[in-house]
């Protein structure tokens, strides 16, 4: 039997639980920027099955701002007070 890819396993933990890109990382060994592009070309893929992509925005740890352009992105900073205090996003398959 083959041996599922890197992209496979992060979709089988994200059916079981939400996840962040920092702990994809961390549970796959890579970065987690890698993991936001595994989790991007996973959301193109269900885009053709039954299943949706659902994803919990980053979230400013000073001021709870979560309006970011792309809630999929690691944010560096907050755009509205300037921290650097950014929560990672969450990711789920529904």
């Amino acid at each position: 039997m083959e041996e599922a890819t890197t992209r496979q396993r992060i979709a089988a933990v994200l059916r079981e639980r939400a996840a962040t890109p920092s702990g994809l990382a961390r549970e796959f060994d890579t970065t987690p920027a890698t993991a936001v592009s595994h989790v991007q070309h996973l959301a193109r893929s269900l885009a053709e099955a039954d299943e949706q992509l659902l994803v919990a925005p980053p979230e400013c740890e000073d001021c709870g701002f979560d309006r970011f352009d792309d809630p999929a992105n690691l944010p560096s900073r907050c755009p509205e007070c300037k921290s650097e205090a950014v929560d990672d996003p969450a990711f789920r398959i529904e």
